[in-house]
């Protein structure tokens, strides 16, 4: 072709594309950037662009977190001392904070059409959940509260705060839907990688008709003897084991339910109530599980003790409104100032 003729190509051939093009253009769902140059130098460009915006993400998202650490112990030192001008400071740290994480852009992640790798359940990525100012209504489509621009990433453990019928339950039903279906809720975005593990307040995830023995049997793909060993170690004794799930304790039907979160092997947790049934070693056994495995997880709970040892993040749902707050003892004190 004459040189002066512009010509549009399409190639997975990167040495065509490097002879023959000198603008590149990637397509992406967010953005398409372009640029002057072949494939491999713009690739290479793109490389630096992305690992430029992962940075900000974080130094943006770290910055957040240690204003609102400063506003914690400024609010802290102004109750003490009834000062206003740290009350206002403190109101001034939290909105930047706010600014900057409703301001903070994800770097792209490629979705890839197939990982050349055996089975592994980890995932790279930062921010696993991104919510876009979501809706959280009722099955009648009334407005219960709006999610703000949030991240749930790697490493966080959110525990969902507010009083009965504020929605938790029915935003945490949205986040699993929106994993189990990718593009189905408005404003949520899931990264492919995220693996699911769920537990609702009725167990929903076993069937009470079913044997321990055969659901997990059948479930898992494994022989009688290791599931029979498995159920043991979970405190499903060997005389409830061939027995209707529906004749188990709640205790032990919730030690069943974490059996099978377990060998789901997510990486991350929807847990709705998730000590309802579980008695002291039960749920001990529960918070050092996540503890140790480091596990990324929103969950509802109105376990005080459940909440203190196992959340590093406080979502409080109110006036139909989903904020951020540094710790849940002001929401526990006004639960106990004017109950339910």
């Amino acid at each position: 072709l004459p040189p002066d003729v512009p010509v549009i190509v399409a190639s997975h051939d990167r040495a065509f594309l490097d002879a023959v093009t000198n603008r590149t253009l990637f397509l992406r769902p967010e953005e398409s950037p372009v640029f002057a140059l072949p494939y491999s130098r713009a690739r290479h460009a793109l490389d630096e662009l992305d690992a430029s915006m992962a940075r900000k993400f974080e130094r943006d998202m770290k910055i957040a977190q240690q204003l609102r650490k400063q506003a914690a112990k400024l609010n802290n030192i102004g109750i003490n001392s009834g000062s206003d001008l740290l009350t206002v400071k403190t109101k001034q740290l939290k909105e930047r904070a706010e600014k900057l994480e409703d301001a903070a852009v994800q770097a792209h992640r490629e979705r890839s059409a197939g990982a050349i790798r055996l089975a592994n359940r980890g995932t790279h990525a930062k921010v696993l959940i991104t919510l876009e100012d979501a809706a959280v209504e009722t099955p009648d489509g009334t407005l219960l509260f709006r999610t703000g621009k949030r991240h749930i990433c790697q490493d966080d453990r959110i525990v969902l705060l507010g009083r009965n019928g504020v929605g938790k339950t029915r935003f945490i039903a949205m986040i699993r839907n929106a994993i189990a279906e990718p593009g189905s809720i408005a404003n949520i975005k899931v990264t492919p990688s995220t693996v699911l593990g769920y537990s609702d307040q009725a167990l929903s995830g076993i069937n009470g008709e079913d044997t321990p023995l055969a659901m997990v049997s059948r479930r898992f793909e494994i022989g009688e003897q290791r599931a029979r060993s498995l159920l043991a170690g979970a405190g499903v004794v060997i005389e409830m084991q061939d027995k209707k799930i529906g004749a188990l304790s709640g205790g032990q039907r919730s030690r069943l339910m974490m059996l099978v979160l377990r060998l789901t092997n997510p990486n991350f947790y929807l847990l709705d109530e998730p000590t309802n049934h579980l008695d002291i070693d039960g749920q001990e056994a529960l918070e050092d599980e996540l503890l140790k495995h480091q596990a990324s997880c929103l969950l509802a709970s109105h376990d005080r003790s459940f909440i203190r040892a196992v959340g590093n993040r406080f979502w409080l749902i109110e006036k139909r409104r989903l904020t951020e707050v540094d710790d849940p003892e002001a929401f526990f004190r006004s639960v106990a100032e004017t109950p339910n």
